[in-house]
């Protein structure tokens, strides 16, 4: 079994409900707190599993926004972990998920060079590395209804542009997604192999308007629309 996200970037609004639920899940889960530092002041940070990183694509007028989530990858082959000199970063063999030891962890900064997703943030606070859990305290949990067992970004998205499922398994709605729609996976010549997938940008097609007289309401609505489409 290796458990992760897929992420669908043709229907991610850029909204940060995965970043915020993230934060707000996590400051009471197993690697709590998530400390803030100066939030009221005039550079306000802190610790945060999820960011949402802002592209812009093309050339205008007919340039893009794209929203581009990102957390640990939970990597088949984590360097992060090969170079943990204390154990404190582990990898489940049960489930793929990529955990750090809060105990053993002396907050050394190798794992988080070590990544090239920017996955890791040190808690300034407790001297410690944390990173993404998957809510691996949340997904296992028997008390909730099987249908809450998700990640909390993905349980908060209003876009439904995030799967959590099995990648393993080939019938899993995040393997479909992957195969279905040309799902890929961040810098595979690093050969880290992450679990991780992003589905790309749908190629949207254009409204037919040449049954419509022109100057009419309607094609100019549908020549509207198709610019729209085209950004």
């Amino acid at each position: 079994m290796r458990l992760g996200l897929v992420i669908d970037l043709d229907t991610c609004v850029g909204c940060h409900a995965c970043a915020t639920a993230c934060k707000e899940w996590n400051t009471s889960a197993m690697t709590a707190p998530l400390t803030d530092y100066d939030p009221y002041g005039k550079e306000p940070s802190g610790v945060w599993f999820n960011r949402i990183r802002h592209y812009e694509i093309g050339e205008y007028p007919n340039n893009k926004t794209i929203n581009f989530p990102m957390s640990c990858m939970h990597c088949e082959n984590a360097e992060c972990v090969t170079v943990c000199p204390t154990g404190a970063s582990y990898k489940r063999a049960e489930d793929g998920i990529v955990l750090v030891d809060q105990d053993k962890c002396m907050g050394c900064n190798y794992c988080s060079w070590a990544c090239p997703y920017g996955a890791r943030e040190l808690d300034r606070e407790s001297g410690t590395m944390k990173k993404c859990t998957l809510c691996v305290d949340r997904i296992y949990d028997e008390t909730l209804p099987v249908e809450e067992r998700q990640p909390a970004c993905v349980l908060a998205c209003p876009a439904h542009a995030r799967l959590f499922g099995d990648l393993d398994d080939p019938e899993s709605t995040t393997s479909r997604a992957v195969r279905e729609r040309g799902g890929y996976a961040l810098m595979p010549e690093l050969n880290y192999n992450p679990t991780n997938h992003y589905l790309p940008p749908r190629t949207r097609p254009a409204i037919s308007t040449s049954d419509l007289p022109r100057g009419s309401l309607a094609r100019k609505v549908k020549e509207w629309v198709n610019r729209v489409i085209e950004r």
